[in-house]
């Protein structure tokens, strides 16, 4: 007998939503197990073990073959771009990845034509988002809070994501400018969707089914 499906979960309120799901096609996994410290959570009926992960990771053990699926934003695969099947979005951690800036800043040039710097985790997103639009920046990687940069002047905008917008209003940012949405997604490792066809043909119509 097989083992169950493995499914990469991103901590956090996506994985809350992600399990949400899941119990609504049967593979719920019991309060217990969620509030123990198990590194692998087995689903009560057997189909799924779901593995808690860092956001960024989840299309590492994905593609690497470690988790068979995966559940992740859209915003991770944008800047990671990982060789993984994308067969279903599924609607739910909306969110937006957006350029930020002090309010009142002047936006999208500084005044006497400097460089303008920019902060982000979304480096590869940042790059492309202001090629496309033929302006030159300098950009800077930041792993923490990126709402810090402006504050301190080590840049003049940030690239984030932004669901509520608190965050940004309470540290004195606007958005400025949209750079993309971002919703989860299904992704499924290669070899994976071929060995166990049908058991990922199953997990992709039960849960289109039930996020339609």
């Amino acid at each position: 007998m097989s083992r169950p499906l493995r499914i990469a979960l991103p901590k956090g309120r996506m994985m809350d939503e992600a399990l949400t799901l899941f119990a609504r096609v049967g593979a719920e996994v019991e309060p217990e197990v969620l509030a123990s410290r198990r590194l692998i959570l087995p689903s009560a009926d057997g189909r799924f073990e779901f593995l808690p992960v860092k956001s960024g990771d989840v299309p590492v053990y994905v593609e690497s073959g470690v988790a068979d699926a995966g559940i992740v934003g859209s915003d991770v695969l944008d800047e990671g771009d990982p060789d993984v099947l994308r067969p279903l979005d599924l609607g739910f951690g909306g969110c937006m990845l957006a350029v930020a800036a002090p309010s009142g800043a002047p936006y999208p040039y500084l005044p006497g034509g400097g460089m303008p710097r920019v902060a982000t985790k979304y480096v590869e997103s940042a790059r492309r988002h202001f090629a496309g639009r033929g302006m030159q920046v300098e950009l800077i990687r930041i792993s923490g809070s990126v709402e810090l940069a402006p504050l301190l002047g080590l840049a003049h905008w940030i690239v984030d994501l932004v669901q509520t917008g608190r965050t940004l209003a309470e540290n004195g940012l606007v958005v400025v400018e949209e750079v993309s949405r971002s919703t989860a997604r299904l992704i499924v490792n290669r070899a994976s969707h071929k060995l166990r066809l049908e058991e990922h043909q199953r997990l992709i119509a039960d849960l289109e089914k039930t996020s339609a």
